[in-house]
């Protein structure tokens, strides 16, 4: 039971941080492309279909899953393990209040934005700001899923 809810917390944390690093990668830059109007038509309507429940279950999982991994250790675990797994747990926390404080209110604001119609306004107000919070949030994902990864192999 316990090996599997690690190897459940090591797919979360990496399916999660794969799915950041595609935004960073690929999706914000392509987005940068594009003009004013296309660019809050797009965000608006991926800001309304992520929270869908694959995403929430991966949102949810990566912390919660390397934490109970740090409460039902497989036997002969050692402490290095746990303490790798609370440092997953804590990083994508970190990340998911990120999210919280930051994403999720500037999300809020270019979906309210669209009744002002000055789309060029909405996005100089979201772009910036969204993608520093992004890159920061991305790094934290990417560290649960590598400090999850190191547990997996040292316990």
């Amino acid at each position: 039971m316990s090996e599997a809810i690690e190897i459940l917390a090591l797919c979360c944390t990496g399916l999660y941080a794969g799915y950041m690093i595609a935004f960073q990668s690929g999706v914000m830059p392509a987005l940068g492309e594009v003009d004013d109007a296309s660019f809050t038509l797009v965000m608006r309507a991926v800001n309304r279909k992520v929270p869908g429940p694959l995403f929430l279950l991966l949102f949810l999982g990566s912390p919660v899953l390397p934490l109970v991994s740090c409460f039902v250790a497989p036997e002969g675990r050692g402490g290095e393990a746990t303490v790798l797994l609370g440092a997953a747990a804590a990083c994508a926390l970190v990340g998911h209040t990120i999210t919280a404080v930051g994403n999720i209110p500037l999300n809020n604001a270019l979906d309210s934005s669209r009744e002002r119609g000055d789309e060029r306004a909405a996005r100089t107000a979201f772009e910036g700001r969204w993608r520093a919070l992004h890159t920061v949030r991305t790094l934290f994902a990417t560290g649960a899923f590598v400090l999850t990864a190191l547990a997996c192999v040292v316990g």
